[in-house]
């Protein structure tokens, strides 16, 4: 099998399977998404949607949180992993946005990554969620997936494996196709215990079959 064959059959398998695929942070606007993927770093999307709502309902907008200090703020996230960081990171964030883009989230991606809390991967995801932009986000789900199942080959680091992705994806697929890859491990493909005989894809994968990949 190549690289080229396997990357052709799970998407197919994909689109087919799975021709929606979405974020399961809770959010209503690229204010409330963006606040949600800061807190969603090493953090189920689970106990962020649990966090979330008070959070919000006591700072509705970026002005609104840039009027808050971090110790205003920690209450509300307590139950967040690092709450200090992130409090931290919320207050100067809003701060930023309000000072900066008058409130709103930038859509362009290296001015995002200068708000407190944002880097390439958070930047990412509010890229390709709120405006479809091209770029492939790598959480630990994607990372771990796209290794395992041989989509990328010696990536070390979340930058090589990114870059791996986008080579071989359709780059119209990139923003769905995070999804796919986040969704497939949080799932199936899971960290300890991958759920191979309900698998989909297990025809393409390299882990499960004992075939190399041609490059």
């Amino acid at each position: 099998m190549t690289i080229k064959q396997r990357y052709e059959g799970i998407i197919n398998y994909f689109q087919q399977a799975m021709p929606v695929a979405e974020s399961e942070l809770t959010y209503s606007n690229p204010f409330e998404l963006l606040v949600a993927v800061i807190l969603s770093a090493q953090c189920t999307d689970k106990r962020v949607n649990l966090t979330t709502p008070a959070l919000f309902a006591a700072y509705p907008t970026a002005q609104a949180m840039a009027e808050a200090t971090a110790e205003d703020i920690f209450p509300y996230i307590r139950s967040i992993s690092y709450p200090n960081n992130k409090a931290k990171h919320l207050a100067g964030m809003a701060r930023m946005l309000v000072e900066e883009f008058g409130g709103e989230v930038p859509s362009d991606l290296k001015e995002l990554q200068r708000l407190p809390g944002v880097g390439r991967k958070t930047a990412n995801v509010i890229g390709a969620v709120i405006w479809q932009k091209e770029v492939m986000p790598v959480d630990t789900h994607v990372f771990r997936v796209a290794a395992r199942i041989g989509l990328t080959r010696g990536a070390k680091t979340p930058l090589q494996t990114e870059l791996q992705l986008e080579k071989h994806i359709p780059s119209h697929l990139l923003p769905i196709a995070h999804h796919w890859l986040i969704l497939h491990g949080r799932y199936v493909c899971t960290a300890r215990a991958p759920k191979c005989d309900e698998c989909g894809i297990k025809e393409w994968c390299k882990n499960f079959s004992t075939k190399s990949v041609e490059v």
